[in-house]
């Protein structure tokens, strides 16, 4: 028989645990709003299935000449195929304690955004045939419904049982050219997360980066006498003139991003910024735009 739960952690896990049907609604919104926009991922490649003609060029071999479209018309025409091939995607919502801020009532916690834009990633991921799996989780890539449907409940499960902190995720036997996306804040030693990142990167492993931080914390506005309050294992810190820790904050802060831009310039990875403050429908599609491109460039 399990021992009853102390009384803060069933606040929480019935507080998420309510919150559920609105984040899957949100997701499904984000999700199809973005699809709209895209509208697909085709792209031409050595699928079977017919795309479009487009007219022969430099550098097209004679072969891929249709030459029953061609006799209808006084130039030569190309018949292009979509590419079609299914790739594996591994997904890091980051669900740790320290997700669980929110400067005001008014803005979801970074957590609960993390969770939406994952879940709806993983949406237009499914709809496009793609296999998906959770990277610090022990089931296999999969596609479908069946798929999205576990990886919600998976999700929104760590978000009740606030998951146990950790810097970075421990990193599974992924396939060569595999892709992963990481969403996070990254609020963790710097040398730690690079080094995690370089291990992937020197296995092939394509990713994608997208950081998400509190409008406070990617501004720190904060001024006078303020208590600030850890929400894993740093304790309080009472500071008498919070403005004074401004410059040096912000100048972690760029230093943290501009490690992660590099790294991600070098690596052929996509790194993008998002504050909670903001819809979280361009964020989404600029990563899949990112995803698609990386592909494309394959």
């Amino acid at each position: 028989m399990s021992p009853t739960p102390e009384p803060a952690t069933r606040r929480i896990a019935e507080e998420t645990a309510a919150a559920f049907p609105p984040l899957l609604v949100a997701a499904d919104r984000v999700a199809s709003t973005v699809a709209q926009g895209v509208h697909g991922r085709r792209r031409v490649g050595q699928g079977e299935t017919f795309w479009q003609y487009r007219q022969f060029a430099f550098g097209d071999s004679p072969r891929d000449i249709d030459w029953r479209r061609s006799a209808r018309s006084d130039r030569l025409f190309v018949r292009q195929t979509e590419w079609e091939a299914a790739q594996s995607v591994w997904l890091w919502p980051d669900l740790t304690a320290s997700m669980r801020y929110s400067s005001s009532r008014n803005l979801p916690e970074k957590q609960a955004r993390t969770a939406v834009l994952s879940l709806a990633l993983a949406s237009l991921l499914t709809r496009g045939g793609e296999r998906i799996a959770l990277l610090d989780k022990p089931d296999a890539p999969a596609t479908g419904r069946a798929a999205l449907d576990r990886i919600a409940m998976t999700v929104m499960h760590g978000m009740a049982q606030a998951p146990e902190a950790y810097e970075v995720p421990p990193i599974p036997a992924l396939p060569r050219y595999g892709t992963v996306v990481l969403i996070s804040d990254f609020m963790v030693e710097e040398e730690t997360l690079l080094t995690f990142l370089r291990d992937m990167a020197a296995r092939g492993v394509r990713g994608h980066l997208l950081q998400i931080l509190d409008p406070s914390e990617a501004h720190l506005p904060f001024r006078g006498r303020t208590r600030f309050r850890g929400l894993e294992t740093e304790g309080e810190l009472l500071v008498g003139r919070a403005e004074s820790l401004h410059a040096g904050y912000m100048e972690r802060l760029g230093s943290l991003q501009s490690a992660l831009a590099t790294f991600a310039q070098r690596a052929g990875w996509s790194y993008g910024v998002h504050t909670t403050d903001v819809t979280p429908e361009p964020a989404l599609l600029s990563l899949f735009m990112a995803m698609t491109e990386a592909r494309a460039g394959a």
